[in-house]
């Protein structure tokens, strides 16, 4: 399983590795098998699904191996860094944090380092310098909270369009065409992003920030609608399961139409619509010059 799961991602576009070559760096394994490896290397990085058992369940193997002085990082999504290392030991704190990579990790600037109530200033420092001088990245330092800086902002934005889009009667195509390059933002824009980094991912993260910030301003935004409700039902989480808000069949790229929740051909989009956004788009360099 492991083995065709590398074989799909590197088959994935845009490529996830520098040149194809460089696939034979990478060695497979499981839990199971070959966990007792970990002691040889120098860092570990967990990236488990977006569940906090199962993440401490992995971390509790992790600490039965690793030599002491390993870094271990969490690329979670945004559960706080001290819940996960409760329970581990002081060695275990001291050389364990948060080191978010955005999706897709290889050409996606930002690298978010969250550290624990433990971590030793000594990580930070070479988790940044290593950040910027060999990963190409801009590192910044983030305070242990949901969601962290990021993906708060980010989850925010899409939960929040989430619940207008239907409100405005739009299309998922018309929301991606108004939210990509238009306005300076990349083709993915928003829905095709959601299907990229995949469904599951953004609706743990939004039951993360509504469980765990219940005095913020915005707490009802964070709650799921319905649509986003019954694909997690249907399984339908993006590009990781074949089917999000796009499908593809052959060469055919299909929409999920939001209110039917059935696929449809793609949709143009109206030419009264292409016009508010160029007026728009013309305000805002009138109002800058």
């Amino acid at each position: 399983m492991v083995n065709e799961h590398l074989t799909n991602a590197l088959k994935s576009k845009p490529s996830p590795i520098y040149h194809p070559s460089f696939a034979n760096r990478i060695t497979t394994g499981n839990t199971t098998d070959d966990m007792d490896k970990i002691a040889t290397v120098d860092w570990i990085i967990e990236v488990v699904v977006e569940r906090l058992d199962i993440k401490k369940l992995v971390f509790e193997q992790v600490e039965k191996f690793r030599k002491p002085g390993t870094l271990i990082t969490s690329n979670t999504s945004g559960i706080p860094i001290h819940f996960m290392s409760e329970g581990r030991s002081e060695d275990f704190q001291k050389h364990f944090c948060g080191t978010h990579f955005f999706n897709p990790a290889r050409y996606l600037k930002l690298f978010e380092i969250i550290p624990g109530p433990k971590t030793s200033e000594e990580v930070l420092d070479f988790l940044n310098g290593y950040g910027e001088k060999f990963l190409g990245k801009t590192s910044v330092v983030a305070k242990d909270t949901p969601a962290f800086i990021g993906n708060r902002i980010g989850i925010f934005g899409i939960q929040s369009l989430f619940h207008q889009v239907k409100e405005m009667g739009l299309t998922v195509e018309e929301v991606d065409k108004l939210t990509g390059p238009v306005i300076g933002r990349p083709k993915s824009a928003t829905f095709r992003t959601v299907d990229v980094v995949g469904l599951d991912t953004l609706v743990y993260v939004a039951n993360g920030i509504y469980e765990n910030c219940p005095n913020d301003e915005s707490h009802e935004l964070f709650k799921l609608p319905a649509f986003v409700n019954t694909m997690m039902e249907n399984k339908w989480l993006g590009s990781k399961s074949g089917q999000g808000f796009y499908k593809k069949e052959g060469k055919d790229i299909l929409t999920l139409d939001l209110d039917t929740l059935q696929y449809r051909a793609g949709k143009k989009l109206p030419l009264q619509l292409w016009k508010l956004t160029n007026q728009l788009i013309n305000q805002l360099i009138d109002s800058k010059c």
